[in-house]
């Protein structure tokens, strides 16, 4: 997988070799775009249904490499260096050899595996797209890096674009309405105001204004600023219901580039949280944004590898750690009960 580059919605080379891989292996492989899914075999519509699910797409290797990103290179200590080693190839490769597994006995569910693509841009033809052919799913474990924690809440994304309108005047005379001075009392709200609702696991909503941009000269007094607000939700609130309530407060125009991406949470009380916490496992909130987000039913974040090490140079993933991940998949789902 390392060795083929799969920039986001650029998969088709790896959907390719992963479907070649499968089939080989004995699997009926089903293919949307460069969405890959299996069912395990004994499918009944009685049952629930379960879906283990990673991306196989990456983000384009960050500066600072002092390997090649696409040449996969172990190291003397068992380090597997290359681009989406740790996000997300292990887990794939973790999730496949987990459902194999699985497959061999009759379980209280139906299985599916779901190798999906564009997670890194939260694209429509992703995993959004291949779930119109799936049966209704009940559960979804998603592999992302955790370090086989458990991640049983995660923080939703809207993105703002906001424009707050002046008057062009000449900066020598006292004329014009400065755009950028409106501006700036609307940044300093984001910057300060404060939801009322607190998560015990995520925390408060999050909103940072990451891009500012007005004038043309320095003599003109600006009649136009465009600023950009990165917002991370709580389960507490949606993305449209804080559109509105954002829009009550500021002078400035805002836009919301969409309000797909909303937090998740799944009670800690689900059997499979319940089993996880047996063997030890620690439930937590992640602030990182994953296709958990497009998934109507409870789901649970859980992979391995280190979110850290996620998007930098010289990633890598331990190989005693995709051994562990597939050992407690396989613990946590084998004769487990979601009804």
């Amino acid at each position: 997988m390392i060795s083929r580059p799969a920039f986001s919605r650029e998969e088709a080379e790896v959907a390719g070799y992963l479907q070649e891989v499968w089939q080989a292996d004995g699997q009926t492989v089903h293919r949307k775009g460069n969405n890959l899914w299996i069912l395990a075999p004994g499918f009944r519509p009685e049952k629930p249904t379960l879906l283990l699910n990673s991306h196989i797409d990456t983000v384009k290797p960050a500066a600072g490499w002092t390997r090649d990103p696409f040449q996969a290179e172990e190291s003397e200590d068992e380090r597997l260096y290359g681009l989406g080693s740790n996000d997300a190839g292990a887990s794939v490769v973790a999730l496949y050899a987990a459902f194999r597994r699985l497959s061999a006995s009759e379980q209280t569910y139906n299985l599916v595996f779901l190798a999906s693509c564009e997670e890194e841009v939260s694209g429509k033809d992703g995993l959004e797209s291949a779930l119109k052919d799936l049966p209704p799913i009940r559960f979804a474990l998603v592999g992302e890096p955790t370090g086989m924690q458990p991640a049983v809440a995660e923080k939703g994304l809207m993105v703002l674009d906001c424009t707050a309108k002046g008057k062009a005047g000449h900066a020598a005379r006292d004329e014009g309405i400065n755009a950028i001075t409106l501006a700036m009392r609307d940044i300093e709200w984001f910057h300060t105001y404060r939801f009322p609702e607190e998560s015990p696991l995520l925390g408060p909503v999050k909103m940072s204004v990451t891009m500012i941009h007005a004038g043309m000269q320095h003599n003109v007094v600006p009649d136009r600023c465009e600023f950009t607000v990165d917002i991370r939700s709580n389960e507490f609130y949606t993305n449209e219901g804080l559109y509105e309530r954002i829009k009550e407060q500021v002078v400035s125009e805002v836009r919301a580039r969409s309000f797909r991406l909303n937090s998740s949470r799944t009670d800690i009380r689900h059997p499979f949280v319940v089993r996880a916490v047996m063997l030890g496992k620690e439930p937590f909130g992640s602030p990182t944004l994953s296709d958990q987000a497009l998934m109507p039913f409870p789901s649970v974040k859980m992979g391995p590898g280190d979110s850290s090490r996620s998007h930098t140079a010289d990633e890598y993933i331990c190989l005693a750690e995709v051994r562990d991940a597939i050992e407690t998949y396989t613990r946590l789902l084998d004769g487990l009960r979601i009804e």
